[in-house]
């Protein structure tokens, strides 16, 4: 038992949001309006894999582009996207977009004074908003948090997600561990909630190269799995192509490529165009691909990003569209001006998360999840680029309108369920976090096949029975709770990963490069 801990604390309101990226500040802001509303966040507000975000929000602000907007996203999601989704993410962008500019986003502006748009891979026409250049998720962050600061919103920070709580099959809130552990006492937070909104973010540090911060745990999703709550899609995972392979990592915006940058391999060629014909503009799994391949061709030889051309395209300094990569690159000693990057694939997002309708709503009533740890079947296969942020800030908005409509479970009967048998507690951890990560870069990453697949099963498959895990055991650190949390996604990725033995969008098996033609979405569900 941690000694500096203090007795459990009880915490009672209409809605508790947990996660402070674009979707739980939205959703905490929007709820306020009509009842109380806690929002927890594991470390400070506004901090998570918004505030990283650098190519910007995809947005159809002339009404005219959102049918082509919804074309792109189906073409994106390969054939598993859901329509109606879609089509309530696209025509439901602009107005939001609008409401985060009165909530203090500055938006880019172009020379006749109106919003810039900028063009991104696989989209047809220009529509991506930028806010700072290529710091766009930090000013929409920063926009947001200090909304929050002004509302009347309960704003709970360093707050641990250790378990929801459950009575008669639905969610009444959640066990959180508030403090820091380095600096403080810890306590339990007994919150108890009509309606529990997970806004947790995603879970890069599955993977050994990641685009996403420490924070990006599957918190979250290992919650509502254990609570009952259906998972999908979990084999999509999207690796972002091009991050720098430098000392210190950083994510080149795929914003770059859309101002003109090309991919060249070791021996000076492009070859992204030997893959697609729209080159480095084709979707992310594509570029990715393309790029694992240029590097095995030579020997795993980062590929380099060559962005020398995109000032004298522009007619301004690299350093103006994008000062935030201009400066990480100064800091590794890098001009982009003269030099090309260095830059290889890293795991970015997972399109795939706990299965919800358009509104939010899980299967579980009383649970609702937004962003990306959901999967309301927007992106399908493989997420269009910057349609992330767009679906945190308009699923966020349509979760707190939901709530208002009581607890009730969302059906999905046309999903291919697979039953998991498994604990409502979360399991310590067999196996490190270093080999973990390892083992599903290099068997469950970019490329995949059954071999390589069963040997990370293996890996995650514990000898013995492991330990259980109490919610309130404060004598647990929170890396050894994160650690749970990380085995159980990666199992349930790898089930499902193997279970898809075709190819598909972001899913590919070097044993079957085949495409459906009629994909089917798969779900997860925890059985006792």
């Amino acid at each position: 038992m941690n000694p500096r801990a203090r007795a459990a604390e009880e915490l009672r309101t209409d809605v508790l949001v947990v996660g402070a990226g674009i979707a739980g500040l939205t959703a905490a802001l929007e709820a306020a309006r009509t009842g109380r509303v806690v929002l927890a966040t594991k470390t400070a507000l506004g901090d998570g894999s918004t505030h990283y975000a650098q190519g910007g929000i995809a947005a159809a602000v002339d009404a005219a582009d959102v049918a082509a907007h919804v074309a792109d996203t189906l073409a994106a999601g390969a054939g598993l996207s859901s329509p109606a989704a879609v089509r309530a993410l696209c025509a439901g962008g602009p107005a939001a977009v609008r409401v985060l500019a009165e909530r203090g986003v500055e938006f880019d502006r172009g020379s006749t004074g109106g919003w810039a748009l900028g063009l991104e891979a696989a989209h047809s026409t220009s529509r991506i908003l930028h806010a700072g250049g290529d710091r766009t998720g930090a000013a929409i962050s920063a926009a947001l948090a200090a909304a929050v600061r002004r509302s009347d919103v309960t704003v709970r920070e360093q707050a641990f997600l250790a378990g929801l709580r459950t009575e008669d099959g639905r969610v009444v809130g959640a066990d959180l561990l508030v403090g820091d552990e380095a600096e403080g006492p810890v306590h339990v937070l007994r919150v108890t909630a009509d309606a529990v909104v997970l806004a947790t973010g995603g879970a890069g540090q599955l993977f050994s190269r990641t685009t996403n911060p420490a924070v990006a745990t599957a918190d979250g999703l290992a919650a509502a799995f254990r609570a009952g709550a259906a998972v999908a899609d979990l084999e999509f995972f999207q690796f972002h192509p091009t991050v720098a392979a430098l000392p210190s990592p950083f994510l080149v915006s795929e914003a770059v490529r859309g101002e003109g940058a090309v991919l060249l391999d070791a021996a000076g060629h492009r070859f992204a165009d030997r893959a697609d014909p729209r080159g480095e503009l084709a979707p992310r799994d594509v570029v990715a691909r393309a790029i694992a391949a240029a590097m095995a061709e030579h020997g795993g030889a980062p590929v380099v990003l060559d962005a020398t051309g995109v000032s004298a395209r522009l007619g301004r300094p690299f350093a103006e569209r994008f000062p935030g990569i201009a400066q990480l690159c100064a800091e590794a000693g890098l001009d982009p001006e003269t030099t090309p990057i260095p830059v290889t694939p890293a795991a970015h997002y997972w399109m795939g998360g706990i299965r919800t309708d358009a509104a939010g709503r899980t299967t579980v009533p009383g649970l609702w999840a937004a962003g990306e740890v959901a999967c309301s079947g927007v992106h399908g296969a493989n997420r269009l680029a910057s349609n992330s942020l767009l679906e945190a800030l308009v699923t966020g908005g349509q979760v707190a309108e939901d709530v208002r409509r009581g607890p009730g479970a969302a059906r999905f009967p046309d999903d291919e369920v697979v039953e998991v048998p498994g604990p409502a507690l979360p399991l310590a951890a067999h196996v490190g976090r270093r080999d973990l990560q390892a083992a599903l870069w290099e068997h469950a990453g970019v490329v995949r096949d059954a071999a390589g697949l069963a040997v990370a099963a293996k890996l995650l498959t514990p000898q013995e029975d492991p330990v259980e895990i109490a919610p309130d055991d404060l004598g647990v650190p929170r890396s050894t709770r994160e650690d749970a949390n990380l085995v159980l996604a990666a199992r349930l990725l790898v089930a499902a990963a193997t279970a898809r033995e075709e190819s598909l969008g972001a899913h590919f098996r070097s044993d079957d490069p085949t495409t459906p033609a009629h994909p089917v979405r798969r779900s997860f569900r925890r059985t006792a």
